[in-house]
């Protein structure tokens, strides 16, 4: 691409047209301060983020090489804890505080519910989550597994009589009539100071009337009535002439929940972004949710449609003033760790930018289109999450590079919020000093299962043989972990104030597995927890609906805090005695696991998406996915628990049956059985074999590379 030379820095053309075209106009600051500031603040932060990058390295030789040295002897635990602390991968905890962010939204601080993760790059689903703040109960019922599994495509009355009685048995337990049921009333109306519910000729109202919030249409004849509970609302519409209220006693159309309370936008795991062309396709999304002007056209059933975002609610309150209520999720960006560059530009060393960097600026130019018009924060703030930070050092790095960023685009001071991922081990281990060098604008920190766990393998990879992939999740470190960042998080005044979050349900069409298990996040303490579709939110905020969160945290509190100790038990096999099936199972299911992502990945550029595992259960997957598994190949390779021409056998095999598995994908290019000129199975068998040496064990590296040499391919 043709580059343009600004103030030391080599500027794809495209990229540099963008920023000055699209993004400045409108903002009050002029394009040649952007360049000069940003190059200025680029070249200084660089030899930094590079320090930091290289001690990684460092750190993880000293603890390979502690391994190594104490190959046969049972790891004792003081012994251990004590050689963390003397290569300052633990550091020394300090005192209590308390964090002080201000100007956070009441999503966030306020609101338990749960949160959704999108990628950026696809404008329709970037609207769908924006607009997936609300979500009709009845369809997410009707449409799922949560009651029984629809019998065809024709309608089938017998679930939507199940969905109905489901959501009032809902509403008998969240919004109780005093002496009545739900399941009785045929007429509702409004009353002086409450709902006035006939059942059976007499009139009922709300056990508790603090829940009835406001309506639409007119007292005696309202269209909606607003019910509220543990600050989530419900909306019941009331509709005699459509097709269902027509059949139902009490006229009740739908049930309109408020659902995804806040979504993580992402440019990390979720997308394939390897150079200018990519990235401007994510940043220009994100800036037209931001300027309020992002649409998507698409067909269905023939029909040409447009997606746009949602506007505002609004009803009336019982003393007749105007109740508006936030149309759309909270929006929060996740902006890339500081690992990888990009090609996009360069410095006056000829090095390629560190991306997150990029991210920050950038992505930061674009959210101050919203302080004016205040499609996504209220309060004037913007939310960056910012992941795969190892320790306190790079989350200080962070605060500068905000700090940074902030005073080059003339905003004040804290404007850009951070949320911390937690998902690398040594950020859990000094959760709490990461937190303090953050603690004037932090507002979300979280556990994830994917990213950790492969941080885990990777850390103590001279250690062992790690145990089975699923047997991690009853580990006693895993465990530890998830109580450890709540303890951590309460303790710091995160509760009323901030996000505890906790990770993705990976199954969108296990919705009946999701509603039995995933009701202990917030029963965990989490006042958000990720899930994968604006339906699997609807579903998931019933949750919230049942447990008080901000109560819960408070029992928490007085409970025994968390012990590092326990975090620090390695997840290694000590005597491991499998046989050649076993063995064989596990590395075929990661292997199928890994070449279904990758293959998309690179050959299509598909960062997220439904991919199907070895059984065909569709799992929404991203870099996180593929992280764990090939780290967890790669360990068992290490360790002569399996041979490299047993895995590359295993490979081709499940590259087979990806291929039969995406046989319906008129884009697809089939692996098998011409191996060696397929870049994507290339790419997979690469991450295992040379999973060892990747830095912390990332995929990125690996995959930008292919993907690069792909896009120069077609």
């Amino acid at each position: 691409m043709s580059k343009i030379n600004v103030n030391g820095l080599k500027v794809d053309k495209i990229l540099f047209d963008f920023v000055n075209s699209e993004v400045i106009p409108g903002l009050d600051i002029k394009s040649e301060n952007f360049w000069t500031g940003f190059s200025q603040a680029v070249h200084e932060l660089t030899p930094r983020n590079k320090k930091l990058i290289n001690k990684r390295d460092e750190i993880q030789k000293k603890i390979d090489q502690w391994h190594l040295s104490n190959k046969d002897v049972k790891i004792n635990e003081n012994e251990y804890l004590k050689f963390l602390k003397s290569i300052n991968y633990i550091v020394e905890e300090k005192e209590d505080f308390q964090i002080d962010t201000s100007k956070v939204d009441k999503e966030i601080a306020k609101i338990a519910g749960p949160q959704l993760v999108v990628p950026v790059d696809n404008a329709r689903y970037a609207l769908n989550a924006a607009n997936a703040r609300w979500g009709s109960l009845y369809d997410a019922l009707y449409g799922t597994d949560v009651l029984s599994k629809n019998k065809s495509n024709e309608f089938d009355q017998d679930k939507a009589n199940k969905v109905v009685n489901y959501v009032r048995d809902f509403l008998n337990k969240i919004f109780p009539i005093s002496n009545g049921d739900w399941k009785e009333v045929s007429n509702i109306t409004v009353g002086e100071e409450n709902l006035s519910l006939i059942i059976s000729g007499k009139k009922f109202s709300l056990k508790n009337k603090k829940q009835f919030v406001g309506f639409k249409g007119n007292k005696s004849n309202p269209n909606s009535i607003l019910l509220i509970n543990n600050n989530l609302h419900i909306d019941i519409i009331i509709d005699p002439n459509s097709p269902v209220g027509k059949k139902d006693k009490a006229k009740i159309s739908d049930i309109i929940i408020e659902s995804a309370l806040s979504t993580i936008v992402d440019n990390e795991d979720s997308v394939a972004a390897v150079d200018s062309v990519d990235k401007i396709k994510c940043y220009r999304n994100w800036l037209g949710i931001m300027k309020g002007t992002l649409q998507a056209e698409f067909n269905k059933n023939g029909k040409k449609l447009i997606r746009k975002l949602n506007e505002d609610r609004k009803y009336t309150s019982i003393n007749g003033s105007e109740i508006i209520l936030h149309g759309r999720s909270l929006l929060l960006n996740r902006n890339v760790g500081h690992l990888m560059t990009n090609p996009g530009i360069l410095l006056e060393d000829g090095s390629e930018i560190p991306e997150g960097i990029l991210d920050a600026f950038i992505s930061t130019l674009c959210a101050m289109h919203d302080i004016k018009n205040k499609k996504n924060s209220r309060t004037g703030s913007f939310y960056i999450v910012k992941p795969k930070m190892h320790g306190p050092e790079e989350v200080e790095f962070t605060n500068d590079l905000f700090e940074r960023v902030e005073k080059v685009l003339g905003v004040e001071k804290f404007f850009i919020k951070v949320g911390i991922m937690d998902e690398e081990r040594r950020t859990t281990v000094n959760l709490k000093e990461c937190i303090r060098k953050v603690k004037n604008r932090v507002v979300f920190i979280n556990t994830g299962f994917l990213d950790r766990t492969g941080d885990e393998m990777h850390t103590s990879f001279e250690a062992g043989p790690m145990i089975f992939k699923g047997d991690m999740k009853k580990s006693v470190w895993l465990n530890t972990y998830e109580n450890w960042n709540v303890d951590i998080g309460l303790q710091c005044g995160f509760s009323g104030k901030a996000q505890i979050g906790k990770g993705m349900w990976a199954m969108p069409d296990r919705m009946a597995d999701m509603m039995s298990q995933k009701i202990g996040h917030p029963n965990s303490g989490a006042n958000c927890a990720w899930v994968p579709s604006p339906t699997a939110a609807i579903l998931h905020a019933l949750h919230y609906h049942q447990i008080n969160v901000f109560k819960k945290h408070e029992e928490i509190k007085t409970r025994k805090k968390a012990r590092i100790e326990n975090i620090l038990k390695i997840p290694k096999a000590d005597r491991p005695n499998w046989s050649l099936q076993d063995i064989n199972k596990e590395l075929e299911n990661n292997a199928q696991g890994i070449l279904g992502y990758v293959v998309r990945w690179i050959d299509q550029g598909v960062g997220c998406s439904k991919v199907p595992d070895i059984n065909n259960i569709g799992l929404m997957e991203d870099r996180a996915t593929l992280r764990i598994s090939s780290q967890h190949m790669a360990n068992w390779l290490h360790h002569k628990i399996c041979s490299k021409e047993q895995v590359l056998n295993v490979m081709k095999k499940m590259a087979a049956v990806v291929d039969k598995q995406n046989i319906a994908d008129k884009n697809y290019v089939p692996m098998a059985p011409n191996f060696q000129k397929s870049l994507a199975f290339l790419a997979a068998c690469d991450l295992v074999f040379k999973g060892r040496e990747q830095p912390s064990g990332y995929t990125e590296p690996l995959l930008h590379k292919m993907r690069l040499e792909k896009k120069s391919n077609q």
